[in-house]
């Protein structure tokens, strides 16, 4: 049944929609000019470099074993559990000039200052094209999801909701990036699947606030397209809220107690739930209405019965 629009305890969201929005577009071109000039700072995941696997006799301290990796060949290593507390990941990076068994060996030298009951497991080296590789292929990970969401929401929603959540998620994905490169934090496998998670998460979100938008355009009989958009997201902020903070709490902890190995993953879900919740409102939901989203365009297509158009026979 149809409904009158009632504006009582209804939030209007839109009414800074534009300066925001103007915002966005601004992040989004800062965004670019930083991944143009500064890039993305590549981790070793990408770069390529030295691998060594230790087993030590007993736990030992992750950050006794950072602060004693002073050398030039072992700058920048990467160290993390692997399995247990005894065992630790050692990832250095290329250096020009110097061979993985060097660095290797500094490493083993710190190691037995520390345990001399350590063993070494492996070395490996993986080369820069390797890197090069797994960076074209997460590059083209996320271009893949993104095709395969706008075919998805292409054939749910009409058009003009499809491209407002497909535009969100292109701001999200840039924008998130774009503080990677400004900030030069590191770039790697783990900050990749964050990506990808922060694509899911706003599609979701984006998701909830078009299935009310599209609910109360059929119900609302009066009522301009902002105030249906507005009431709609007032409706879905209370699950927004609750979502988002109960995410936010557990990606905090993650970021604050995770510990280096997941550092950079939880960080792109933190900028990424922040960036994509409000795109749900300011970027996907406002260009909807800059395209001209209306009621008329909600309604289901009415079919034509075979022989409705025939005049009634005669008995």
């Amino acid at each position: 049944m149809f409904q009158i629009f009632s504006v009582k305890n209804t939030i209007n969201f839109l009414r800074h929609a534009a300066p925001i929005s103007m915002l966005s577009m601004l992040l989004v071109i800062a965004s670019f000019v930083s991944l143009g000039t500064k890039g993305i700072n590549w981790g070793l995941d990408f770069t390529g470099g030295t691998v060594v696997e230790v087993e030590f006799s007993q736990s030992v301290n992750l950050d006794d074993l950072r602060a004693q990796l002073t050398t030039p060949n072992t700058e920048g290593a990467v160290v993390q559990n692997f399995g247990s507390t005894r065992d630790v990941l050692f990832r250095l990076p290329v250096k020009e000039g110097v061979k993985s068994d060097i660095q290797a060996g500094e490493v083993m030298d710190v190691v037995k200052s520390i345990d001399a009951n350590a063993e070494q497991k492996r070395v490996e080296f993986v080369g820069p094209q390797v890197g090069k590789e797994l960076s074209e292929q997460g590059g083209l990970a996320v271009i893949v999801a993104l095709i395969c969401i706008l075919i998805y929401v292409s054939f749910r929603f009409e058009w003009r909701l499809a491209a407002g959540s497909v535009a969100a998620l292109g701001h999200d994905v840039i924008v998130t990036l774009g503080i990677f490169s400004f900030l030069q934090l590191e770039f790697d496998l783990t900050v990749l699947a964050g990506l990808l998670t922060v694509v899911g998460y706003s599609l979701n979100d984006t998701i909830v606030v078009y299935d009310r938008i599209r609910e109360n355009f059929l119900k609302i009989r009066k009522g301009t397209p902002e105030e249906v958009v507005n009431q709609s997201i007032t409706q879905t902020m209370s699950r927004t809220v609750i979502t988002t903070g109960t995410t936010l709490i557990v990606v905090a902890a993650l970021f604050l107690k995770g510990g280096t190995m997941i550092h950079g993953f939880a960080t792109a879900l933190l900028l990424g739930i922040f960036v994509g919740t409000y795109s749900s409102i300011y970027v996907a939901s406002f260009l909807a209405i800059k395209l001209g989203i209306n009621r008329e365009h909600m309604m289901p297509v009415e079919i034509e019965k075979e022989g409705a158009d025939q005049p009634p026979m005669m008995p």
